[in-house]
C-alpha cells in the first residue's frame, strides 16, 4: 500500500493503472487489487484525511476529497501569495534566458515535467504565451513577460547577468550563486 500511494503521488493527475502498478511494485493482480480497495477504504473512512483514492478513466489517482473544495478554490484564485517552488524558479529562469521556448525543450534541458511550474508562472504573470514553433502540433512558445521584468528589478532582458560559458566547479558555484540571488529577489517582491 504504501508503494501504492507513493507512485499515485508523483503521477498526480496523470494516475497509474493496475497494470502499470503491477509492473511497478512487482506485486500481483489480486495484490493490488486487494491494496488498492484498503487504501480507498482507508481514505474514505478516515475523517481527517485530506485526499481520497478514485478510479478515474482506468486509471487510480490521489484526488482531494469534496469537503475541501472551497479551501482549495481560495489557493487557485489567488496563486500570487505563494512562494514559487525550486522546479517553477529552475522553469523561470531557463524561459529567461532561452526565450521563445516549447515544454518539450524546458523539459529536455530539466529532464523532468514541468507543465506544473508553467501553468504557476503563466498565472503569476511571469511567462505567457509568446507565439507558435512551426512543425507538427505547433507547440506553444513561451517568454516573460513585463511583469517578470518588474518583479526582477530589470529595464529589459539584456540585463539578467551573464551564464556561464563553461561547464565546471567554479561555474556551478556561479550559477547556485544566481540561483540564490534569483530566489532573493522574487522572495523580496513576495514580502
Amino acid at each position: 500500500m504504501s508503494k501504492i500511494e507513493s507512485l499515485l503521488f508523483v503521477t498526480g493527475d496523470e494516475g497509474l493503472s493496475s497494470k502499470q502498478i503491477e509492473n511497478l511494485t512487482g506485486a500481483t493482480s489480486i495484490e493490488v487489487k486487494e491494496a488498492l480497495e484498503k487504501l480507498q477504504d482507508e481514505y474514505i473512512k478516515s475523517k481527517t484525511r485530506g485526499i481520497e483514492l478514485k478510479e478515474l478513466a482506468g486509471t487510480y489517482q490521489l484526488i482531494s476529497k469534496r469537503q475541501n473544495a472551497e479551501t482549495i478554490q481560495r489557493l487557485v484564485e489567488n496563486p500570487t501569495n505563494q512562494p514559487l517552488s525550486q522546479a517553477s524558479l529552475e522553469v523561470l529562469a531557463i524561459v529567461a534566458y532561452k526565450q521563445p521556448i516549447t515544454r518539450i525543450e524546458i523539459e529536455d534541458l530539466r529532464g523532468v515535467k514541468s507543465e506544473r511550474p508553467l501553468h504557476t508562472l503563466s498565472l503569476k504573470g511571469l511567462i505567457q504565451e509568446v507565439g507558435r514553433a512551426e512543425g507538427t502540433g505547433r507547440a506553444i512558445l513561451y517568454g516573460t513577460t513585463k511583469e517578470f521584468l518588474n518583479v526582477f528589478g530589470l529595464n529589459d532582458m539584456n540585463e539578467l547577468p551573464p551564464l556561464p560559458e563553461t561547464q565546471g566547479e567554479e561555474d556551478d558555484d556561479q550559477t547556485d550563486l544566481f540561483m540564490t540571488k534569483f530566489q532573493e529577489a522574487f522572495g523580496e517582491q513576495q514580502e
